[in-house]
């Protein structure tokens, strides 16, 4: 597999990049005492670090992308898209506004292959309200988990 290309140079709108490493991490991962993760600390070093930081399970990348969607990160979405896989290009619905993310089941395959379940709510332009159900699969290359696939449910 060839590498992924660096999210580094991402055209992310400047309002996605700007927020707060201390805001509350779009995912939606919670500490121990039910207290929002920091973006640095949950997904923002996986997206912000690629390079040398890569997400350690299926279920961590599966975050990322979410919060990486609710930024309009599309560097960071194909660099850890399959390359068999990848879209050409990634383009976000103007006015989409993401509303959580709920991690429903996470499996492991074997050493390098799982899924995970998740339902993604959003609201689009008009104001309607949309739910992603998916069960997602992932392979892990050289030690960096790649997205493969989804079924929706």
């Amino acid at each position: 597999m060839r590498s992924a290309p660096s999210p580094v140079s991402s055209s992310s709108p400047s309002h996605a990049s700007s927020a707060s490493p201390s805001a509350a991490c779009p995912c939606g991962r919670q500490d121990a005492r039910s207290r929002p993760l920091a973006y640095a600390g949950c997904c923002g070093r996986y997206i912000d670090q690629f390079d040398t930081c890569p997400a350690p399970d299926a279920a961590s990348l599966m975050r990322s992308r979410y919060t990486a969607f609710v930024r309009e990160n599309a560097a960071y979405l194909q660099a850890t898209w399959v390359p068999e896989h990848r879209p050409a290009a990634i383009d976000f619905d103007p006015g989409t506004r993401w509303l959580g993310l709920d991690v429903r089941a996470q499996r492991s395959i074997d050493a390098d292959h799982a899924e995970v379940e998740f339902v993604a709510r959003q609201r689009d332009a008009t104001g309607r309200a949309h739910r992603l159900h998916e069960r997602s699969r992932f392979v892990r290359t050289e030690g960096r988990w790649f997205y493969v696939d989804g079924e929706l449910k």
